[in-house]
């Protein structure tokens, strides 16, 4: 379902001017990925870096075209992990945060009994 313009607009602004909800809806992007819907993951993102640094910013911090990272987080597109962890580790210092992965048992519901979690801390 595509949101609305007003929505994005919100959490657009949202993210500007409250830092623990920039910091989780990083989280939440990259919770998405390892979690397998990539397909979330790639969306939460795309509109949090338009939310944040921008991709031309970004584009500039990591060696990339700008339009190279739109396509991959577009809906057909598949970042190789070199370039989402660059991505990934580019947001955390714009963000000032870490992101934390690690394996915690009984969280899942799709009846497997390990699941990934995802945490943040200021840096």
């Amino acid at each position: 379902m595509a949101l609305t313009r007003a929505f994005r607009d919100t959490v657009q602004a949202r993210v500007r001017r409250d830092p623990a909800f920039r910091a989780e809806l990083l989280r939440v992007g990259v919770q998405a990925l390892v979690s397998g819907d990539i397909e979330t993951g790639k969306a939460v993102l795309r509109d949090y870096i338009n939310a944040t640094v921008g991709f031309e910013d970004l584009a500039v911090a990591i060696g990339k075209p700008p339009k190279s990272l739109m396509r991959m987080f577009g809906p057909r597109g598949n970042p190789q992990a070199r370039n989402l962890f660059a991505i990934i580790g580019r947001l955390q210092e714009h963000a000032g945060v870490s992101l934390v992965v690690r394996r915690v048992r009984g969280l899942s519901t799709r009846g497997r009994d390990r699941t990934v979690q995802v945490t943040w801390k200021s840096r």
